[in-house]
């Protein structure tokens, strides 16, 4: 089984999602995605396999500092260009098992699933 995981090094959540991870043996690749960037084909399957709206952060600073214009008529395609442009967007974690099961955030499921293996 192949993870990945999608966050931002400076994120507490992330930080507890990798520690959780690495303790628990579990293997997986990292991609901060400010650094390393993140791609349009993953952000569309993200996008796709949950909805802009599990996967767009409006909560964000950098969401606060957008133009209005930016901000409204909000569909899958603008989101995906937004996130493209100002990665800060996503909500993180992104975990992607086998390049298919998708999930954001670090709730109590998630860690469920990722930790035991299911």
């Amino acid at each position: 089984m192949s993870n990945e995981i999608f966050g931002l090094k400076t994120c507490d959540t992330c930080r507890k999602a990798r520690k959780a991870l690495d303790e628990a043996g579990v293997d997986y690749a990292y991609t901060d995605v400010r650094t390393d960037g993140v791609s349009t084909k993953d952000l569309t399957n993200w996008v796709s396999a949950l909805g802009w709206e599990k996967v767009l952060n409006k909560s964000s600073t950098t969401w606060r500092g957008l133009d209005e214009a930016d901000k409204e008529g909000l569909d899958d395609k603008k989101a995906v260009a937004l996130m493209a442009d100002h990665p800060t967007l996503i909500k993180r974690p992104v975990i992607v098992r086998d390049g298919m099961d998708v999930t954001v955030g670090w709730s109590k499921e998630v860690q469920e699933r990722l930790l035991k293996g299911d």
